[in-house]
């Protein structure tokens, strides 16, 4: 045999792979081991993941939060299992996506939960990311709302391919090792069956005999019909108005000559006066306010409302305050603004009154403006600020009450009613402006220093005792503001309505805080609180833990029962 012969391959040898040195084999071996346990580890997460898990203190969470064994995945492995080979491989890419698009939607019902305090409504919800991506850019700059945009979405993305690459990858473990995996099943299914019986729970609502992700699932399902039938009932429930047909000369008779300014305070809750730190604040301020009232010859009542929303979504509070009717999703809300519905400002509007909204948020036109019946808006573009912003608020809200006083209230000619919007405790109560002399306000230059101090939102807010402290600094100061407003300006036929639009974010109102928010009622006449002394509000700016609580959405009527012609308190 020549030398050529013997160096030839022999045919079975000519296309073979060349055999990996044993250190690369048992790298590759120990890597495939490390992604199928990450793989594991990773489904396992997110189908026991807790939605409420930052709504809870750290220590209740570290233990029994993940201590759970999950249903949907002791069912979708018996799927794998049995699915014939041909099928296996696409079921897992159906059931991995399936997981990717739930754990992203828990992922947003948490984020939900700690600001809104309810989950994510898959139908009627989506305008509220515009929302949260507004009051981003206005509060952290318009890049780093992008930012935050797009890591929100790239992040969503690569959470759904990792977990539907994870499936994949367990689906062909299961197919390699079909018998352990079936006794692996049956154990955990005789397990999870065991502790669902015994209802045995290591993290709140979170009970070990997981089936989070398939509850998921289905309350994602059900929002649809839930939509439409809430759609239809809110139809009806708009119909339905005792005001709608009440001659102008019958309505708000009691209040015939007086003029009535609304100040709606940000984020002012029930938490403001419940919480000791933020009432050892608060409390204060609305004493030294029932002070300076009544040094000027003003009495006041509070009681509480029930919020329609909660950590933001001031809009629909707005709406079911002035509407009667319960707005707590942007559905209801569309709907109402598309009606005729009578509110407060249409009320007034009609009986006579000049009607002024001044919302120093707006930075563009507000259509809604007309539905609700305001004869004029002032907003960010013609209060006349020149001064720096604070956070979220474009102005102070003593600079808002200067500029009301100058272009509307103090050149009044005839009846006023007004609704003011005071922005300075919305959140992120950081910086807050001080009280200045009135006289000093000018184009709010002078505000200048102010807004150069204060912890960032991103330091401040790791902090529980301090955030919570800013906010209720930011309260007492719209308050406070509001309170010298009408001390120094307020005349005998000025009646002022103070109400907080819903409370603050849990971060700072605390998880399952009641929705709750202030209202008052501050006159000089002692006939315009006598007409609601039936109410049994308290005495004073502090409604007090006693004070009567109704729904928000019942406050137009009863206050236009209160001061019409039907009532029968009303003066002879």
């Amino acid at each position: 045999m020549s030398l050529l012969t013997r160096l030839r391959p022999r045919p079975d040898q000519e296309h073979a792979t060349p055999e990996a040195p044993p250190a690369r084999r048992s790298w590759r071996s120990v890597a495939g081991h490390l992604l199928t346990v990450a793989a594991a580890v990773l489904v396992f997460v997110v189908l026991v993941l807790p939605e409420g898990i930052l709504r809870h203190r750290p220590d209740v969470f570290l233990p029994g939060a993940f201590l759970r064994i999950p249903l949907e995945g002791i069912l979708g492995a018996a799927l794998l299992i049995a699915a014939p080979d041909r099928a296996r491989r696409p079921l897992a890419v159906v059931l991995g996506a399936g997981l990717g698009a739930l754990t992203v939607l828990k992922f947003v019902n948490i984020g939900f939960l700690v600001v809104l305090g309810r989950r994510f409504n898959p139908v009627l919800d989506w305008p509220l990311f515009g929302d949260g991506y507004r009051a981003l850019a206005e509060t952290s700059g318009r890049a780093g709302a992008i930012g935050a945009a797009a890591a929100a979405v790239l992040g969503s993305v690569a959470v759904s391919a990792a977990v539907t690459l994870a499936v994949l990858r367990l689906a062909r473990l299961t197919a390699r090792y079909r018998l352990p995996a079936r006794r692996a099943v049956t154990a955990l299914m005789a397990a999870w069956m065991v502790f669902a019986l015994t209802g045995t729970t290591l993290f709140p609502a979170s009970p070990v005999a997981s089936d989070s992700t398939a509850e998921l699932a289905k309350r994602a399902i059900v929002t649809v019909p839930a939509a439409l039938r809430d759609r239809a009932a809110f139809t009806a429930e708009a119909r339905v108005d005792a005001f709608a047909t009440t001659p102008p000369s019958e309505l708000l008779t009691a209040l015939r000559g007086k003029d009535v300014v609304i100040g709606v305070v940000e984020s002012y809750g029930r938490s403001a006066l419940s919480d000791p730190l933020m009432a050892s604040v608060v409390e204060p301020a609305l004493a030294a306010g029932d002070k300076q009232l009544a040094a000027a010859g003003f009495a006041a009542r509070s009681g509480y409302l029930t919020s329609s929303t909660y950590g933001g979504g001031s809009w629909l509070a707005h709406a079911s305050f002035q509407s009667g009717l319960w707005i707590n999703n942007q559905q209801r809300y569309r709907q109402l603004v598309s009606t005729n519905r009578l509110t407060l400002t249409n009320a007034f509007h009609r009986a006579g009154w000049r009607t002024v909204g001044v919302e120093p948020g707006n930075t563009v036109a507000w259509p809604e403006a007309k539905f609700y019946g305001y004869d004029e808006v002032y907003d960010s573009r013609n209060l006349g600020y020149r001064g720096p912003r604070f956070g979220w608020s474009r102005m102070p809200d003593q600079f808002t009450l200067a500029a009301f006083q100058q272009q509307v209230y103090g050149r009044r000619h005839a009846p006023l009613m007004s609704e003011i919007t005071l922005t300075s405790s919305h959140e992120p109560w950081t910086p807050i402006p001080d009280m200045v002399d009135w006289n000093a306000i000018g184009d709010g230059t002078i505000y200048g220093p102010m807004a150069e101090r204060g912890e960032d939102r991103s330091v401040l807010w790791k902090k529980s005792k301090e955030v919570r402290t800013e906010y209720a600094r930011s309260v007492a100061y719209s308050v406070s503001s509001l309170v010298s407003w009408a001390q120094r300006y307020g005349d005998k036929d000025l009646v002022l309505v103070i109400f907080g639009d819903h409370q603050p974010i849990s971060l700072v109102s605390g998880n399952g805080a009641r929705h709750d928010v202030p209202v008052t009622i501050v006159a000089k006449d002692p006939a315009v609180l006598d007409r609601i002394a039936a109410w049994g509000w308290s005495t004073g700016l502090n409604p007090g833990p006693s004070a009567p609580v109704w729904k928000m959405s019942e406050f137009r009527d009863r206050f236009l029962t209160a001061y019409g012609k039907g009532d029968d308190r009303s003066p002879h």
